[in-house]
């Protein structure tokens, strides 16, 4: 059973989609094919099960579904016997799992002649599945729906594409996938952290309740302490912490984004530009750090960090690109 989500909560996160979607819903002029695209986490399910339900809806406000009918829960609960979801068998969508689709839809709709069907991940069609999709669109019935969703647009087969109505969303802002994120319960100084490395919901929201984030975000605060106090104890910290939890090449790529949002916030501190600051819980200490730090010294200290990040993509030793990166930070300290 899926949470009903309501077109108000999907319009701060897709407004142009949810204005479009708004238009078609009220004018009936409902195309036979939409494609759906953008990245994960972006809010493509929930905005084409919202779709769905604003064409199936019995009590319909306007363009916006009730939520509360039996069309509208049994869409939420997946039970809606003229609405129909197609994820990949495996690692692809098969050519039979299509094939199941068209012989659904050849028959009359049980409740009306409407029928509509999502297929999810769609650029990980097969070849086979994808040209008997390609017929299935060429003679399209006058009341059949279908809204593709994927992450690979340029996967899809061009012939594919033109045949749909393209909606592309929009990396979601990290202010609305925090508040996201605080609704699932996520204390608000991990939700605000996690919403800024990855502007994915889904991601954000596994990483948030990863006790391996919780501690990344630790050893970056110690290590960030230590560089404005000590070079030995931050060398110490590299050694001992930073190297046994920053082991893959995209952890370490993290830890340094971590670090970067650090100094990004210094920067903000001193132009009182304190509502974007990241770090919400650390900003007494920080702004005593950005009386002592120039903006020049701020500045050349992310791009250090800057830097690190692109060596990591040479087959540079993890703990002497860590090592001269601490010597780099240090240096006008």
């Amino acid at each position: 059973m899926r949470v009903s989500i309501v077109w108000e909560q999907l319009e701060q996160y897709q407004p142009t989609v949810l204005k479009m979607i708004a238009k078609i819903v009220q004018k009936g002029r409902v195309a036979h094919a939409y494609l759906f695209e953008g990245q994960r986490g972006t809010g493509k399910k929930d905005v084409s099960i919202l779709f769905a339900k604003s064409l199936f809806c019995i009590n319909r406000n306007g363009y916006k579904p009730c939520n509360d009918c039996i069309n509208c829960r049994r869409i939420d609960s997946g039970n809606h016997p003229d609405v129909h979801i197609i994820e990949p068998d495996g690692q692809s969508i098969k050519k039979a799992q299509i094939e199941a689709l068209q012989a659904e839809f050849s028959k009359t709709g049980v409740e009306s002649n409407k029928k509509l069907y999502i297929i999810e991940h769609a650029d990980r069609m097969t070849v086979n599945a994808a040209n008997s999709l390609l017929k299935f669109l060429e003679e399209p019935n006058s009341e059949t729906v279908a809204i593709l969703l994927t992450e690979q647009y340029h996967r899809m087969l061009n012939t594919i594409v033109s045949r749909c109505q393209v909606l592309s969303f929009k990396p979601l802002p990290p202010n609305a996938i925090a508040d996201y994120l605080k609704e699932q319960h996520i204390p608000s100084h991990f939700a605000l952290l996690a919403a800024y490395v990855t502007n994915n919901r889904e991601h954000a929201l596994e990483l948030s309740r990863d006790d391996w984030f919780a501690q990344a975000r630790k050893i970056v605060l110690q290590l960030y302490e230590a560089l404005h106090k000590n070079y030995l104890q931050a060398l110490f910290i590299v050694q001992e912490q930073w190297i046994q939890h920053f082991v893959e090449k995209q952890q370490i790529d993290l830890g340094l984004d971590l670090l970067l949002y650090l100094y990004k916030d210094l920067i903000y501190i001193q132009l009182g530009e304190t509502e974007k600051v990241v770090y919400k819980d650390q900003i007494s200490y920080l702004n005593q750090l950005a009386l002592t730090l120039s903006q020049k010294r701020i500045a050349e200290n992310m791009t250090a960090i800057l830097q690190a990040k692109a060596r990591l993509n040479t087959n540079m030793n993890p703990q002497l690109l860590m090592e001269q990166l601490v010597l780099k930070l240090q240096e006008g300290d």
